[in-house]
């Protein structure tokens, strides 16, 4: 039997239509545009949740961590006089707490709070409670006595940054950083206002 060529034609084109239907139906489905949306939340998820743990593991870091000082004997300060919410003086000789970084004395928040004279009074409050007793870290370049100090056990810096009276100084020393992020999920003192870092206010007021 004769086929003619249009015929023919059209068979091929059956079998060609027939053939790709088949390899369409084997071939896997990509993701919808709508899938891959959809999961974008959970990658954004597990991201916040990787920040959440190196903070964890900085936090802990930061708790376990000790300065080497240069003298590891205590002394006690009798008559320790408050300069501001960082820095204390007794006799001659300044004390500057290691670790911290209070507002300056006459910083004042962008909502009008004395930041500085708050820290100041906190500090006196707390050095109120007994007699300090320091342990000296270093020398500052002001010639200041850089110093853990403690009143009746509790470590002074640690009781600022915790209050939100004052800033972990991690350039410096990471042994507050953990107890700053508590007082910023807190949002107590400094973190429950408006206020510049006093790295950042010092910038803007040389003088």
């Amino acid at each position: 039997m004769s086929v003619s060529f249009d015929q023919w034609r059209q068979a091929e084109r059956r079998k060609f239509d027939t053939a790709l239907r088949t390899l369409k139906k084997g071939r896997p489905r990509s993701r919808s545009p709508r899938r891959r949306w959809l999961r974008r939340p959970r990658w954004r998820f597990g991201r916040v949740k990787a920040l959440y743990g190196l903070f964890v593991v900085l936090g802990l870091a930061a708790l376990a961590w000790q300065p080497s000082p240069e003298t590891a004997p205590s002394r006690a300060m009798s008559g320790a006089y408050v300069l501001d919410g960082d820095t204390l003086r007794v006799g001659s000789e300044s004390i500057r707490l290691q670790g911290i970084d209070a507002p300056e004395l006459r910083q004042t928040c962008s909502d009008g709070w004395a930041a500085g004279e708050a820290a100041r009074r906190a500090l006196v409050a707390l050095v109120a409670r007994g007699t300090p007793s320091c342990m000296r870290v270093a020398t500052d370049r002001y010639g200041r006595t850089v110093a853990i100090c403690q009143v009746n056990g509790e470590d002074i810096g640690e009781a600022m940054v915790r209050q939100g009276m004052a800033w972990a100084y991690t350039t410096y020393s990471m042994r507050y950083a953990a107890d700053e992020i508590r007082a910023r999920f807190a949002r107590v003192g400094v973190h429950a206002r408006s206020c510049d870092s006093p790295a950042h206010w010092r910038a803007a007021h040389p003088h």
